[in-house]
C-alpha cells in the first residue's frame, strides 16, 4: 500500500462526512412531506451516496491490486462514473428548485 498523502486524508474525511450526511437525512425523514421536499431529499441522498462510492473506489486504487487489467480498469471506471453522477446530481438540485419556483 502506498503512503497516504493529504488528498487521501481529505478523501477519508469526505467519506466520513457522507456517512454522517446520509444518517442525518435518514433520521430526519418526515412522514407528511410533500413531493418537492421528497425530491430534494432524494437528490441529496444520491449526492452523498455517489460521492461515497467515489471515495471507496479511489481508496481501493491505493491498494496493490493484482495485475488483472480488468479489475484495475473496472475500479477506475467506477470512480469516474460515480464522480460524474455526483456532479450531475449536484447540478440537478438547484435546477429542480428553480423549476419548482417557476411553476408556482
Amino acid at each position: 500500500m502506498e503512503m497516504l498523502g493529504w488528498q487521501d486524508y481529505l478523501m477519508l474525511s469526505s467519506f466520513a462526512a457522507c456517512v454522517a450526511g446520509l444518517l442525518l437525512l435518514f433520521s430526519s425523514q418526515q412522514t407528511g412531506a410533500d413531493d418537492i421536499e421528497d425530491m430534494d431529499r432524494m437528490l441529496m441522498m444520491m449526492i452523498f451516496a455517489y460521492w461515497m462510492v467515489h471515495c471507496l473506489a479511489m481508496g481501493v486504487q491505493k491498494f496493490d491490486l493484482p495485475d488483472w487489467e480488468i479489475l484495475v480498469r473496472s475500479v477506475r471506471v467506477t470512480a469516474a462514473c460515480a464522480y460524474f453522477l455526483t456532479f450531475a446530481c449536484v447540478l440537478c438540485l438547484p435546477l429542480h428548485r428553480i423549476s419548482v419556483r417557476e411553476t408556482e
